[in-house]
């Protein structure tokens, strides 16, 4: 846009976590960081003091309890389960024994001594480079803001009770304001704070709410009742928008029902390009729970099944049985599709509370995945026995995670075999032919492909850590997450690498991180000879289409082109072209 109407309008960019449009007044909620007193109490009045602790302990339970069925209720009991984190906080007896402690020991107001504690707790998790712990630092920053409140006898925050159409606009929405607040009146949500994995995309998303995050300072600089549109698919908050940019967003609004529509239909349709080649097409999974999501998207199967779930908020760790049903009601789900299980991704910061394990000062690069399993023998082979139990009902395929060089999987092969041996021996039935791969998300792995693609049977990249791990970026540090590039050229020649490998010796890759959603990047994939894509089970419509919109034989052609380029932003400027060429509707 030019003239005097392009200065009327002031856009904000953030991260769009939640796809819609939505155009309203604004209601800001500045964060007011419930200030708490500190104030000396008398050893006599110790008693009262937690008495009042545990009265406000049992009335922020019961409000945890009363906001998961009401979630359970409208949106369903997946949704719900965010809320488990909370319950566990207000009965975590770390935590109440340290307030106790600490209240005999300094004589402070407990609400005082409580939200120290707590406080330092979410600090603590809050300085692990894992989005997924950060994320569970902001559940106690939750869970204590309101037992603070119970203590103190305030009423809920005002902005729930909001009767009038509004987007919320705060420095950060927790999955409490999320679950009571008036949803029939809440068109969008924004805030200062926020990711992807954070629980305001989750909650919004469930609840079909156009939602935009880390928007930095926003609340600091816009007051209420303004008007704004907000752009959930591209990140935008747009102040004071122009005639000409609410007739853009209409029609951008028309153009996605209609795509959507368009959507639906390809389920049942296979991904292949346009000059015949296959691309299967597979969907990334976190749960069980999230199994039917696969097939109703239209994927072919599980490219990609975590199982650090089965490890995580438990006292004991889980028995083989125990991993064998659960393996095996996902394979029968799946059946005949494939179902790649990778062996889980623990140590580090990501450690079960079954398992012992010691600080690390970098735990990305530390003692976890294969390295840890290696070294826990009986829990390794309790899983990989579980595994191949279920292959007999599927067609399962497994995966070792973090896998740097030749001996590592050679050592990881032989477990392997062992188990193999024993289930014969005892007589339980398995698939002898049951595949068997290696992510390949260290450059080490990457530079010596040739030589592992002769001990197994498939590859599956794992960009997000194979980027970081070659660029050396941590994505989630917001001082250098603009360095995260997946076009990086260095990037580029290590999927080649990996690739060719896989070619000449007649095994098959794919490419299971986010960058084989990016739908920008699907066509230099797809020329790189990538033969699998795993995306979320959401994004595999979108990819779908953006597959059978290409040419292979084109795709190879801007491999070519592209890897005689220096930089990423060239690269970048080339695929995203293609891509606009082919599917521009999906792009937005």
């Amino acid at each position: 846009m030019n003239g005097d109407n392009a200065q009327r309008e002031t856009r904000f960019q953030g991260v769009g976590v939640s796809p819609g449009i939505a155009r309203g007044k604004i209601h800001v909620v500045r964060d007011d960081g419930d200030d708490v007193a500190r104030h000396r109490i008398e050893p006599s009045e110790i008693a009262n003091e937690i008495g009042r602790f545990e009265t406000a302990l049992i009335q922020t339970r019961s409000q945890i309890l009363e906001m998961q069925e009401r979630i359970a209720q409208s949106i369903g009991a997946k949704d719900a389960g965010i809320f488990d984190a909370h319950l566990l906080v207000v009965e975590d007896r770390t935590l109440i024994d340290e307030v106790l402690r600490k209240l005999q020991a300094d004589l402070f107001n407990v609400e005082f001594i409580f939200q120290e504690v707590a406080t330092h707790y979410a600090d603590t998790l809050s300085k692990i480079d894992d989005p997924y712990l950060r994320e569970r630092a902001l559940d106690i920053q939750d869970v204590t803001r309101r037992v603070v409140r119970n203590l103190q006898g305030k009423a809920p925050k005002d902005f729930l009770a909001l009767t009038e159409r509004h987007i919320l606009l705060a420095h950060n929405i927790t999955p409490s304001d999320t679950a009571t607040m008036n949803r029939e009146f809440v068109m969008g949500l924004a805030t200062d704070l926020g990711s992807r994995t954070s629980h305001t995309a989750i909650m919004s998303r469930s609840l079909g709410i156009p939602a935009v995050v880390g928007l930095h300072d926003v609340t600091e600089k816009l007051e209420t009742g303004r008007e704004v549109l907000l752009d959930g698919y591209s990140g935008l908050l747009i102040l004071d928008p122009t005639p000409e940019t609410l007739w853009h967003y209409g029609e951008l609004e028309h153009k996605k029902v209609l795509v959507a529509e368009q959507l639906t239909g390809l389920r049942e349709t296979k991904s292949i390009t346009r000059d015949g080649r296959h691309i299967v097409l597979s969907a990334n999974i976190e749960l069980p729970d999230d199994v039917p999501a696969a097939p109703k998207n239209g994927a072919e199967g599980i490219g990609l099944y975590r199982t650090e779930f089965l490890y995580l908020n438990r006292a004991t760790l889980p028995s083989e049985e125990e991993q064998y049903e659960t393996y095996r009601k996902v394979a029968e789900q799946v059946a005949p599709h494939p179902l790649i299980i990778r062996t889980f991704d623990l140590g580090g910061d990501k450690v079960a509370g079954a398992l012992d394990a010691s600080d690390e000062m970098n735990p990305f690069m530390g003692h976890r995945a294969i390295r840890f399993c290696l070294e826990h023998l009986d829990i390794f082979k309790a899983q990989l026995r579980g595994i191949m139990r279920a292959s007999a009902v599927g067609n399962v395929k497994i995966m070792f995670p973090m896998i740097s060089g030749l001996e590592e999987l050679q050592r990881a092969l032989a477990v392997l075999e062992e188990c193999k041996t024993e289930l014969q021996q005892e007589g339980h039935a398995f698939d002898q032919g049951t595949e068997v791969g290696a992510m390949i998300e260290i450059p080490s792995a990457a530079m010596c492909a040739s030589r592992l693609a002769r001990e197994i049977d498939f590859f599956s990249i794992g960009t997000n850590d194979l980027i970081q791990y070659a660029i050396a970026v941590d994505r989630v540090n917001e001082r250098v997450a603009h360095l995260y590039e997946p076009t990086h050229p260095a990037v580029l020649r290590l999927l080649k690498m990996v690739a060719d490998a896989a070619r000449e010796h007649e095994i098959w890759v794919g490419v299971c991180g986010e960058m084989a959603g990016d739908l920008a990047l699907i066509p230099l994939l797809l020329g790189l000879g990538m033969d699998e894509l795993s995306v979320g089970a959401s994004l595999v419509p979108r990819v779908k289409r953006a597959v059978q919109s290409l040419a292979h034989s084109e795709c190879q052609k801007l491999v070519g082109n592209v890897m005689e380029l220096d930089t990423s932003s060239e690269i970048l400027a080339r695929c995203t072209e293609m891509a606009q060429a082919n599917y521009g509707e999906l792009l937005g």
